[in-house]
């Protein structure tokens, strides 16, 4: 009998081993488990109340069942609780909420309780398993991974990493890639999640950084952090732009990745099922990189608004299309690669708007003058875009056109003059209309114009205007579905900058009570610190292409 014994518990360390090996997990788990498993068995032989402490001996695979009774003053649950009296007969050190270990025979399973406990042991190491695997690949997101497909459920493609399973969703595979169990696949690691049902890990083949991580195993420059890979745009299994810098002025970035006779971004093409894919030379000037970023296309000349983070890029006519792309491809991938919006016109279409403009200008100087379409045109064509710049320039500047005297000036600049003071008082009458108060015109840089904008938008009092924030007057933009959008202030069209907005609604909390002269300087004094050293850029400037 003890033959068979021992031959047990060697059996038992032995199953501990084996089942450790397999799932990659603690041989003391397993044990552990086995002890878990033991003491619930006990438990419905002894009863659920008592409390059973099994131990495996991890060397010699002897099992000892012992039950624990706390020690008490008065007894309430006899199995479970024992008398300080008879505790201290059997230990005399013994305390109150001690526990008193006294030693029960080994146990004969049956075939319910081993059942049971088989259940237990299982439990425990598929959640030992599961940690494991979660711990494993958490560090691993950003990662390529190497497996072999398990099987495809609806599209979704299951696949075996070796001590893991993971799964590349519909959505995250290459469009017309088809892949059959047993088919080795290479992907990015883009999420680990722990769910009721484990760890759950995603990998993606359509992900920007799958291309990244591709070339840096491709280009040794990369690796090695000699060149860098400043942004990705992916049209998956179709067409890719990647935007690369060296650090090292006598490494050719471009040259580097492409490779001897392509061979470097031949074996990316090969992964990603032949997605053709455009390396471009990344620049820290905005312009220059959106011109680079529309290759193969010729650029004309760029306009930035760099407020908007829009560009405007003008083409060739018969360059058009080249630049658009098919379906809009080029553009949208040089617009993701740049973080830019980007707009295309050829020059055709940028001198018809041009036209459009100075007709537009020529029109309000004949009426606002009353002046003939000569007139008019010569006053556009020297750069005058409004009425306020006619009226208030030096009289020499207007008398300096060609074909004007100094008389001609003279009678331009009154009736300039005369039209702004009819249209002041017209809109005047408009703002107490309104109701706007009169105070509002006390604000420094508000015109009587700006003031009914702001009636018309319901501020109508220095402390509508106080309670007004800067984006409520010059408008915002927000990313939406991916590109920048405008959403309108109340004095739009009034060339107003942020900060004279910021000014205005500030001198009207000021004029409110709501901020002291004190709190400006503090606050105009923490501004300047933080802007030291720094350099504002103007809106609006144009580049042109070499």
């Amino acid at each position: 009998m003890a033959t068979a014994v021992s031959a047990n518990r060697l059996e038992l360390l032995q199953i501990a081993d084996a089942v450790a090996r397999e799932k990659v997990i603690d041989r003391q788990i397993v044990i552990t488990a086995m002890e878990d498993a033991i003491q619930k068995a006990a438990r419905s032989r002894y009863g659920s109340e008592t409390n059973i402490k099994a131990e495996i001996n991890s060397k010699t695979g002897e099992i000892r069942l012992a039950r624990l009774r706390q020690v008490v003053e008065h007894i309430e649950t006899p199995a479970s609780e024992i008398a300080i009296e008879e505790a201290r007969e059997r230990n005399p050190a013994a305390q109150v909420g001690d526990f008193i270990s006294e030693p029960l025979p080994p146990l004969d399973f049956g075939r319910i309780a081993a059942q049971s406990a088989k259940q237990v042991i299982v439990q425990k190491v598929r959640e030992a398993e599961r940690e494991r695997q979660f711990d494993e690949y958490k560090d691993r997101i950003g990662e390529i991974v190497n497996g072999v497909v398990k099987r495809v459920e609806y599209g979704n493609v299951i696949v075996d990493l070796g001590r893991a399973e993971a799964i590349i969703r519909r959505d995250e595979l290459i469009p017309r890639e088809m892949y059959r169990p047993g088919d080795r696949v290479r992907a990015y690691v883009y999420d680990v999640r722990s769910e009721q049902r484990g760890p759950q890990i995603f990998l993606s083949r359509t992900h920007p950084q799958l291309m990244a991580k591709l070339f840096a195993q491709e280009v040794p420059e990369i690796y090695d952090g000699i060149i860098e890979i400043k942004s990705v745009a992916r049209d998956p299994g179709s067409r890719a732009k990647i935007a690369v810098i060296s650090s090292d002025s006598a490494i050719d970035p471009v040259g580097a990745c492409v490779g001897m006779r392509g061979s470097r971004v031949q074996a990316v093409v090969n992964e990603l099922q032949g997605e053709k894919i455009d390396i471009i030379p990344w620049s820290p000037d905005a312009a220059s990189f959106i011109v680079n970023a529309l290759q193969p296309a010729e650029v004309v000349k760029v306009v930035l608004d760099e407020d908007a983070e829009r560009i405007e890029v003008v083409v060739p006519d018969d360059q058009l299309s080249l630049a658009i792309g098919r379906r809009g491809q080029n553009v949208r991938l040089a617009s993701q690669l740049t973080g830019w919006d980007i707009d295309i016109l050829t020059e055709q279409e940028e001198s018809e708007r041009r036209q459009k403009e100075f007709a537009e200008r020529t029109d309000m100087f004949m009426e606002a003058l009353d002046v003939d379409e000569v007139v008019g045109q010569l006053l556009t064509s020297e750069g005058f875009s409004s009425v306020e710049e006619v009226a208030y320039v030096p009289i020499e500047e207007v008398a300096g056109i060609e074909g004007f005297d100094e008389e001609t000036a003279e009678e331009i600049q009154l009736r300039a003059r005369e039209y702004l003071q009819r249209l002041e008082e017209e809109l005047t009458v408009k703002r107490r209309e309104l109701g706007v108060e009169d105070a509002m015109s006390e604000i420094p840089g508000m015109t009587t114009a700006m003031a009914v904008a702001l009636g018309e938008n319901d501020v109508k009092t220095v402390e509508d205007l106080a309670g007004c924030a800067t984006d409520d007057l010059v408008g915002w933009f927000e990313r939406v579905d991916g590109e920048s959008k405008r959403f309108p202030g109340f004095l739009d069209g009034f060339d107003l900058s942020r900060e004279e907005a910021e000014a205005m609604v500030m001198a009207a909390r000021l004029k409110a009570g709501w901020v002291t002269e004190e709190d400006l300087a503090a606050a105009q004094a923490g501004d300047e610190g933080d802007e030291d050293g720094e350099t504002e850029t103007e809106e609006g400037t144009s580049a042109e292409s070499a």
